[in-house]
C-alpha cells in the first residue's frame, strides 16, 4: 500500500512534509484538503488526525500527524533515500532544536500577521496590530540572523532543517520557508 499524504495549501507544516517526501524520493499519493469545505471535520479525516489539522500521513495503515514526527518517521523508515537528519548526534540535536524554534517562535511571531491579513477583509485590517506584529516578526528573524550555522543551516551536510543542501541564506529551507514568504509578502501590502 502506498503512503498517503494529507496536505493543505498554504500550510508551512505540510510543506515541510512534502519537501521531505520529495527529497527522499518516497512514492506517495497526495490528498489536498480544503480548509473551508469542512473536510478536516469529517469522521474519516478525524480517524487519521483528531486535531483537525494537516499534515498527516497514512503509511501502510499507520496514521501519523504533526510535521516533525512525520519527518523523523520518514527518515527512519525510508533508509534508501538521502538522509534528512545528520548522522552526528549533536548536529541532529541542532536540527531538532531549530525545527522546534521555528514551530514555537517563528510561528508565534507570524501568527498575528496571518490572522489579520489572511482572515480579514483588507478594509478591516487593524494597522496598529499589523505594525506591532510586523515588528515582532522582524525581531524574531533578526535572532535567526545571529546564529552561525556554517555552510548549511546545520552542520556540513544537508538535513531536515536544510533539505536542499543550500546555504543558510537560502529561502527554500522547509523549516521557515512558509513563514518567511508570508512575512516578505506582508511588506508588499
Amino acid at each position: 500500500m502506498a503512503l498517503t499524504f494529507y496536505y493543505g495549501s498554504g500550510s508551512p507544516f505540510a510543506w515541510r512534509v512534502w519537501l521531505s517526501l520529495e527529497h527522499k524520493q518516497i512514492p506517495y499519493e497526495m490528498k489536498t484538503i480544503s480548509f473551508s469545505s469542512g473536510e478536516l471535520n469529517k469522521p474519516e479525516f478525524l480517524a487519521i488526525n483528531p486535531r483537525h489539522k494537516v499534515p498527516a500521513i497514512v503509511d501502510d495503515g499507520f496514521a501519523l500527524y504533526e510535521s516533525t514526527a512525520i519527518v523523523e518517521y520518514l527518515d527512519e523508515k525510508y533508509l534508501d533515500g538521502p538522509a534528512l537528519f545528520p548522522a552526528d548526534v549533536r548536529d541532529r540535536a541542532r536540527v531538532r532544536r531549530i525545527m522546534q524554534e521555528a514551530d514555537l517562535y517563528v510561528n508565534a511571531a507570524l501568527h498575528p500577521l496571518t490572522q489579520e491579513i489572511f482572515f480579514k477583509q483588507k478594509e478591516n485590517w487593524d494597522a496598529e496590530k499589523l505594525d506591532r506584529a510586523g515588528k515582532a516578526f522582524a525581531d524574531e528573524l533578526k535572532l535567526w540572523e545571529q546564529v552561525d550555522m556554517g555552510d548549511f543551516l546545520v552542520g556540513g551536510a544537508s538535513a531536515a532543517a536544510d533539505e536542499d543542501g543550500g546555504s543558510a541564506g537560502d529561502l527554500d529551507d522547509p523549516v521557515i520557508f512558509g513563514r518567511v514568504v508570508a512575512g516578505v509578502r506582508l511588506d508588499d501590502i
